[in-house]
């Protein structure tokens, strides 16, 4: 009996040992299989330290390889407090050239941790800091490289580039959505420390940080540029509260340019308030567009065929009535009897308030849906609005004759470019976009390439052709005058909106614009200018807009060389206007017979001779009336 129970518990203490074996077993195949990175790394911690070195951001270029951000090399203050010696000394001296209080670096140099970066006093500093803090030579003082964000033009393409903040990550614009490509792994210089932090003599392991990735915009530098310029002669002229420009492709949907004022510099974010850093006006702005919105009605009414532009007419008395209200013509006492192609050359309100009754609400509103008002484009920026229409089922008969020529409303500009490109392009609708290509840090080579996104087909390729012409006619014969170029084709039409305020509008106060394009018969780039209530002159888009348009119209000919055409619509000229003639040719001619072909002209010569061999400008250009004509003799 005694024996049997001495047996008994010899087996089950020799179980509790076979169980306790296998615990062990188990728990060391954990650490060793699941657990021992975890406990790897912190292990190490104990005795390894790293300095961090900052990682370069990817490099923005516009579309032609030229810099628009790039980075600065900085230094930055990090702190291993165990290896401070003499902390009151080491907080003195740091404090002094850093311009804090004592206390607050002492807070610094004594924190119980590994490692204590100094922020933000200790970041980014200025070579002269840096070599001071370095020629102290204290014992846990390191300077550690780190990169700075640097836009090399300032305020250009602020609010599409953005900003980026003191930790180097994006805050707003393309710097924002494209943060995770453009934002690198950081490096570090690896030491070994004993249990008190005091640095091992051991080797030293580098890390090396990987940049980001570089992206390539569709920005043309030279036309940014142009543009810039025509918004700062616009505020200096005109003082007014908002202004921008936008240009883009309408055969792909690639931003070209972008701008609006006010502006601000990348540079320096912080010395402007968060409304000017953060509203990107040619997205975020919402507004009655005004007569740039009758392109819509325009195309919707070639498409359908409600009308005949050349042989149905209209006849202007001055307003319509329409349910009990009476909509002016901005012309007082109307146009009279004109054909729907002169309805549209006058940018006439009744006219295409007629329009829009022949097509009615439902045929209307499905067109300027298909146009892609009433939702966002798609951009790759932060902040698009959405813009506010009337839904069909709450439309009346006012609602619908307002809508037809850009009243009672709400657009932003990227809508209102995306849906004229469209109805030029041959009604093919495409997504706008920035960011053109991706590129590997190190070789600059194409990792990745944005391919345009078509959206769909609003109307067909006759019918854009028609609107070409009818705009083009606009620019040629109506009141958008002030944009024609000699010998060259261009369409576009004016805007002029009254702005609303708590549901009034108000008096004097209105949005002027321009929508223009060329060449007229294959658009390679449509420009919207639009001057949020300018001072000191007549408020239309047609007097102040259309002139900033054609300004940059001709740097566009200049940066990419358009080509001469003699197949567009001569201008019906005005007592007013600054006429343009044709210049005859005189190669060949000696200079006697010339000089009566030039009659009229001023004539310079150069060389010597009887005979012209060279003439500026070329024969068969148009040449201001009564202007200056060089002859080469030889």
């Amino acid at each position: 009996m005694f024996s049997n129970e001495i047996h008994t518990r010899i087996r089950i203490f020799f179980l509790f040992i076979v169980c306790l074996l296998i615990i062990i077993i188990l728990k060391v195949f954990y650490i060793q299989v699941f657990a021992y990175e975890k406990l790897n790394t912190l292990a190490e911690s104990l005795w390894s330290r790293k300095l961090p070195i900052g990682a370069d951001r990817g490099i923005i270029y516009d579309r032609n390889g030229k810099v628009l951000a790039s980075n600065l090399t900085t230094t930055s203050l990090v702190i291993i407090p165990n290896q401070i010696k003499d902390a009151e000394m080491v907080s003195k001296s740091l404090s002094e050239i850093l311009n804090v209080s004592y206390d607050d670096m002492l807070k610094h140099v004594t924190k119980k941790t590994s490692i204590e970066r100094v922020h933000p006093e200790g970041r980014q500093l200025s070579y002269e800091i840096a070599s001071k803090i370095n020629d102290l030579n204290y014992d846990g003082v390191y300077l550690v490289k780190e990169s700075k964000r640097y836009y090399p033009y300032g305020s250009l393409l602020s609010h599409v580039l953005g900003y980026v903040g003191i930790d180097n990550q994006g805050l707003s614009g393309l710097e924002l959505t494209y943060n995770d490509y453009l934002t690198g792994e950081d490096g570090a210089i690896k030491y070994f420390s004993d249990g008190k932090g005091n640095r091992l003599e051991l080797s030293e392991v580098y890390e090396k940080p990987q940049n980001g990735i570089n992206i390539k915009l569709t920005i043309d530098l030279d036309l940014q540029l142009a543009v810039e310029r025509e918004l700062d002669n616009v505020i200096s002229k005109y003082s007014p509260e908002h202004a921008l420009i936008m240009a883009m492709d309408p055969q792909n949907g690639e931003i070209l340019a972008m701008a609006s004022r006010p502006t601000f510099d990348p540079n320096n974010y912080q010395d402007y308030d968060t409304e000017t850093i953060n509203r990107n006006l040619p997205i975020w702005m919402t507004y009655e567009p005004g007569s740039t919105f009758k392109i819509m009605t325009l195309s919707s009414t070639v498409e359908e065929k409600t009308v005949n532009l050349f042989e149905d007419h209209f006849y202007d008395g001055g307003s319509i009535h329409v349910d009990g209200a009476n909509i002016h013509c901005w012309k007082s006492g109307g146009h009279g009897d004109q054909t729907y192609l002169n309805v549209v050359e006058n940018s006439c309100n009744p006219g295409f308030v007629s329009l829009g009754q022949k097509l009615g609400v439902e045929k209307l509103m499905r067109y300027i849906s298909n146009f892609g008002f009433g939702v966002k484009t798609g951009i790759d920026l932060n902040g698009e609005s959405n813009g506010i229409l009337f839904k069909p089922s709450s439309m009346g008969p006012v609602e619908l004759a307002t809508t037809s020529f850009g009243q009672g409303i709400s657009v932003t500009p990227i809508q209102q470019v995306t849906a004229v490109s469209a109805a030029i392009n041959g009604g093919n609708l495409y997504q706008p976009y920035l960011v053109k290509e991706m590129l590997e840090p190190e070789t600059n080579s194409v990792i990745l390439a944005n391919e345009p996104i078509f959206k769909r087909k609003v109307i067909s390729d006759e019918s854009s052709k028609m609107v070409r012409y009818a705009l083009e006619s606009v620019v040629a014969n109506g009141s958008g005058r002030n944009a024609f170029i000699e010998n060259y084709r261009v369409g576009g039409k004016t805007g002029t909106a009254q702005k609303v305020l708590d549901g009034h509008y108000l008096a004097g106060n209105y949005i002027v614009s321009f929508m223009g394009f060329m060449p007229a018969d294959n658009p390679q780039i449509v420009v919207y200018v639009a001057i949020d209530h300018p001072l000191g002159i007549t408020q239309y888009g047609g007097t102040v807009a259309a002139p900033i348009a054609k300004n940059v119209l001709e740097s566009a000919i200049s940066i990419w060389g358009f080509k001469e055409s003699k197949d567009g619509m001569t201008k019906e000229y005005r007592w007013l206007d600054q006429k343009y003639v044709m210049l005859p040719d005189v190669l060949g001619k000696d200079v006697s017979e010339a000089q009566k072909i030039l009659k009229g002209f001023k004539i310079e010569y150069n060389g010597t001779g009887t005979r012209v061999i060279y003439q500026s400008p070329n024969a068969n250009s148009y040449i201001k009336e009564n202007g200056t004509v060089k002859l080469l003799l030889g």
